[in-house]
């Protein structure tokens, strides 16, 4: 829905990034169902590649990822499975590397990773959005980062992407 609502050739100079949890020895598929919703090239990462605006970014099983200086960074998952959180590991170095130009968007999963990232992006001075829960297959990721209070927007995913463009168009226009 957030995908097939997003306006591609829009000149917004955004790209999107997926983070997912994933079983170490589990092959992801996001690529291919990110593929029939976008016109945008999908990528799955790897280490060291530059972040371009209109593209979009798939991390690969067993890693974490890093946003430096532009470019995205592969490292092994220090934290035993069950215990990582790579959508908050991401989000800190997304708040670090831009600032207030970073956009976090929480949508459905289960437990509390990402609610720890929000607080860092809108530290920096970025935007934090949120998936309504009761639009979620599965409400703890969104339910965690709403109760922080520090997010912006929750949305539908189908309701994300006009908010998200009018945001970089407001607040983001001299950057």
């Amino acid at each position: 829905q957030f995908l097939s609502a997003m306006p591609v050739d829009s000149e917004i100079g955004m790209a999107f990034v997926f983070v997912q949890h994933l079983s170490p020895d589990h092959e992801s598929i996001l690529s291919e169902l990110v593929r029939r919703y976008t016109r945008m090239p999908v990528r799955e990462v790897t280490d060291g590649m530059r972040v371009e605006s209109g593209c979009a970014y798939i991390i690969p099983p067993n890693r974490d990822m890093a946003l430096v200086a532009g470019t995205l960074q592969l490292l092994e998952p220090t934290a035993p499975r069950g215990r990582r959180l790579p959508v908050d590991f991401f989000f800190r170095t997304l708040a670090m590397d831009q600032r207030e130009r970073a956009i976090c968007i929480v949508l459905s999963g289960t437990g509390s990773d990402g609610t720890l990232g929000v607080r860092e992006i809108k530290g920096e001075g970025g935007m934090a959005m949120a998936q309504t829960p009761e639009s979620t297959e599965y409400d703890g990721m969104p339910r965690s980062a709403i109760a922080t209070g520090l997010v912006d927007y929750v949305l539908t995913p189908a309701e994300m992407p006009a908010q998200l463009v009018e945001y970089v168009r407001r607040a983001l226009a001299d950057t």
